[in-house]
């Protein structure tokens, strides 16, 4: 899916006329099958520039297109087809609590299937082989049938990153993927995730706290900063220089001590090296 972002702005909705938007002025092109992480400091924009993407949000100003269409120009019945394209991972996913994971994870398929049919993966899920295998990949194939309120925080982000293994998404936007994940498994969830979208020939926009995972994994790095686009550069391309300039007046994001996340896939509380928070 190629994606197209010209003089884009954006506000939150909640915003208070007459403040700064989290976006402005972004022009962009995505070409399809792509894989981008987005980096930058906290408030840069990051999350709002997904919520764009995924066409949750709706721009104040500029054009958003995929594979030239504007969505926002289109039917209502077109924007809902477009949206089953779109496959968005927010950084806590909203996994309802009694829900089986089996059930979680086939959740993915729902935009290309009918009422009754999603009624029916509710109570029946209809193809667990496909939900096993997709946990497999974030090693998580042992919780197939456990409960989502058993699941410590970093189980439950994997569920919802397995999610994207069965989306019938040609656009794949993951927000901070890694946050409440160890090293070891930060490493696998990322693997899997490229991996998966080269091969499903998916456009993958991700956002990331973890510069060194960003610029080890995907090919091309855009750095947000206030609303606006630092730089748009290949991976090889960015500089440490560089990177003092998107994060300076942020150095503890990019240098600061481990913080300790909360429910960590092992045992209790645990220092993760985060790389830019």
């Amino acid at each position: 899916m190629d994606i197209e972002l010209i003089d884009l702005a954006a506000r939150h909705p909640a915003a208070q006329a007459g403040t700064r938007p989290a976006l402005s002025g972004l022009g962009l092109r995505i070409a399809s099958g792509e894989q981008v992480a987005v980096i930058g400091p906290s408030g840069a924009g990051k999350t709002t520039l997904l919520q764009l993407l995924a066409c949750a949000l709706r721009p104040s100003a500029g054009e958003l297109r995929f594979d030239g269409a504007s969505p926002w120009q289109m039917p209502v019945a077109d924007l809902q087809r477009l949206r089953g394209q779109l496959f968005l991972a927010p950084q806590v996913p909203p996994l309802p609590p009694r829900q089986r994971v089996v059930t979680a994870v086939l959740a993915g398929r729902l935009p290309a299937m009918g009422l009754l049919a999603s009624l029916r993966s509710l109570l029946y899920p209809s193809d667990i082989p496909a939900a096993h295998e997709a946990l497999d990949r974030f090693d998580l194939a042992d919780k197939l049938f456990a409960r989502v309120d058993r699941l410590s925080g970093g189980e439950r982000q994997r569920v919802g990153l397995a999610r994207a293994l069965l989306a019938p998404a040609r656009l794949w936007l993951i927000d901070e993927p890694l946050s409440a994940l160890d090293p070891s498994r930060s490493r696998l969830a990322i693997e899997t995730l490229v991996g998966s979208a080269r091969e499903r020939r998916a456009t993958l926009v991700a956002t990331l706290h973890q510069v060194d995972v960003a610029l080890a994994h995907f090919p091309r790095i855009i750095g947000l900063r206030d609303g606006e686009v630092a730089f748009d550069l290949p991976s090889s391309a960015v500089t440490p220089q560089r990177l003092a300039a998107l994060y300076a007046q942020f150095e503890h994001e990019l240098q600061g001590p481990a913080p300790v996340v909360a429910e960590p896939d092992r045992g209790g509380p645990q220092p993760v090296a985060m790389h830019c928070r």
